[in-house]
């Protein structure tokens, strides 16, 4: 069953969601289906798919599982879901050269699609994926994370105060 999709709730006509689409690496907010905002992000260097360890976006119906970083200043840096009191900069960047920087704020995404992104090897929650603020030296628009999606730190405060724990999620190849 892993890798096939099922059918998942039809969230785009009500309430408040998100579409990220990894081909024009935009991530859209909707209401009631009007476009609100269009950002630019960045999706997975490896490209799409659900696996554990495969460095990919995982695709489909997602919900926001928690907000992280509501009270931190912009640039903060977490590691393990924690704010390690770090404001990032360039000096803090060549310290730790091999960080992959979570900046800001973030939203923790939950697959709802068992078999395809939720559960078992392909669990997005258990993935630790992400939408989240990084260095403003990160290119946007191009393929480059971990599997998470990467926006600009102003960009991702905006998201965040718009996005409630449990908004919908759709993420499209």
């Amino acid at each position: 069953m892993i890798g096939q999709r099922r059918s998942a709730p039809d969230f785009e006509s009500e309430g408040r969601w998100a579409h990220i689409r990894i081909g024009s690496q935009r991530l859209e907010m909707y209401d009631s289906g009007q476009l609100l905002a269009s950002y630019r992000v960045s999706s997975g260097l490896n490209g799409v798919g659900e696996r554990m360890g495969s460095g990919c976006t995982p695709r489909g119906w997602h919900v926001v599982r928690a907000r992280i970083g509501a009270d931190q200043p912009i640039g903060s840096v977490f590691v393990g879901r924690r704010p390690t009191g770090e404001i990032y900069s360039p000096v803090l960047a060549r310290r730790y050269p091999d960080r992959d920087w979570i900046l800001t704020r973030f939203l923790w995404l939950s697959g709802i699609e068992p078999g395809f992104n939720r559960l078992g090897v392909v669990d997005t929650m258990r993935r630790f994926i992400y939408i989240h603020g990084t260095p403003a030296s990160v290119a946007l628009g191009l393929p480059g994370s971990k599997g998470c999606i990467r926006m600009h730190n102003a960009d991702v405060i905006e998201l965040f105060e718009a996005m409630p724990v449990r908004t919908p999620v759709l993420i499209e190849g």
